[in-house]
């Protein structure tokens, strides 16, 4: 039986450094074969997540916003209106919908995310192969999967970037209900090394809590790293909010997974027949703005890439050494009242 790890379980060992300055390192990065990003973060193509307002921070920030698929057509065409070559969209992988696709893809959008909970399937392949064809030009993200041999095949199939991790997300319940997913550390770094050897960009999907789990997933393979409850606890972001009953001066924001009862009740009208959920939704503090976020988590990655002795993303990974850690590395790791 193979070992696989989470980002708790390892750490990465300092490497010799002539980085003058911790604002030197460049943090440019590539979504997709053709398109490049200022900075490696992605807000989450979730319905609580990705708004037009946090749309306009990302942009002006050097990301690249995904909208969400879970919205009329009509609104996509004016999210495409005003972003044009600046956003991405997104879809399922129904085949009844792929005029439709095209359709807002011929409108301007430069690419989709085909999004869908496990995308190593027979259906995603052919869907990508379908939309190629069509569009050509146009780049496409597929996703999610957590295992070399799946990103493998949906590059084989013409995608132009990979969506890595299933099950890691904070409102998703698919490992505790199906038994299946990949600790998340585990599934970048071995889905990166065939990332490495087929050049296309590798999005780490899913287990972001704060900017440690950034640079693990940089070194471990990943181009960018997506995150959903980051931004969705951020002022800007699509959740909705509520004064706390605890404390009337702390907004509380609610996020949810798209596998969630909330998300579906929504949505599909409910569960299907012989289906359950497999995420939650819930209510936290809103954390602040999404400025305020992408400003600590960009920090902190420089900061990173200077005890790895690296200028560039692709120097964090080749420089990068892991080694295992036991459970007492964590607490070690934070501060400690000895009083």
């Amino acid at each position: 039986m193979k070992k696989s790890y989470t980002f708790d379980d390892v750490a990465l060992v300092p490497q010799f450094n002539n980085i003058p300055s911790r604002t030197k390192p460049k943090l440019s990065t590539w979504l997709s074969k053709k398109t490049k990003m200022d900075i490696p973060i992605l807000c989450s193509n979730m319905d609580t997540a990705i708004s037009e307002e946090l749309a306009d921070i990302l942009i002006e920030q050097g990301s690249v916003p995904i909208f969400h698929r879970f919205t009329s057509l009509e609104k996509q065409k004016k999210w495409i209106k005003k972003y044009g070559p600046k956003s991405f969209i997104s879809c399922g992988i129904n085949e009844t919908k792929i005029d439709e696709v095209a359709e807002l893809l011929a409108l301007g959008a430069p690419g989709v995310c085909i999004d869908v909970a496990h995308g190593h399937s027979d259906r995603m392949i052919h869907f990508i192969s379908a939309l190629k064809k069509k569009h050509p030009d146009k780049e496409i993200i597929a996703g999610n999967v957590c295992t070399p041999m799946a990103y493998h095949d949906l590059v084989n199939a013409g995608a132009d970037a990979i969506k890595v991790g299933i099950g890691p997300g904070a409102a998703c319940t698919t490992r505790i209900v199906t038994g299946f997913g990949m600790p998340q550390f585990s599934a970048i770094y071995e889905c990166g090394k065939v990332a490495e050897k087929l050049r296309i960009p590798l999005i780490a999907d899913g287990g972001i809590r704060g900017s440690r789990d950034v640079v693990l997933a940089l070194a471990a393979g990943a181009s960018s790293v997506m995150t959903g409850k980051l931004f969705a606890l951020t002022k800007e972001s699509a959740a909705p909010k509520r004064t706390s009953a605890e404390n009337p001066l702390t907004m509380e924001a609610n996020y949810r997974g798209q596998a969630s009862l909330s998300f579906q009740t929504e949505f599909y009208g409910g569960l299907k027949s012989k289906t359950v959920s497999e995420g939650i939704d819930f209510w936290a503090p809103v954390s602040g703005t999404a400025l305020e976020l992408l400003e600590n988590l960009l920090g902190g990655i420089r900061s990173g890439m200077t005890y790895g002795g690296a200028a560039s993303i692709k120097e964090l990974q080749r420089k990068a050494e892991f080694v295992e850690v036991s459970a007492s590395y964590m607490p070690e790791s934070n501060p400690r009242d000895h009083r």
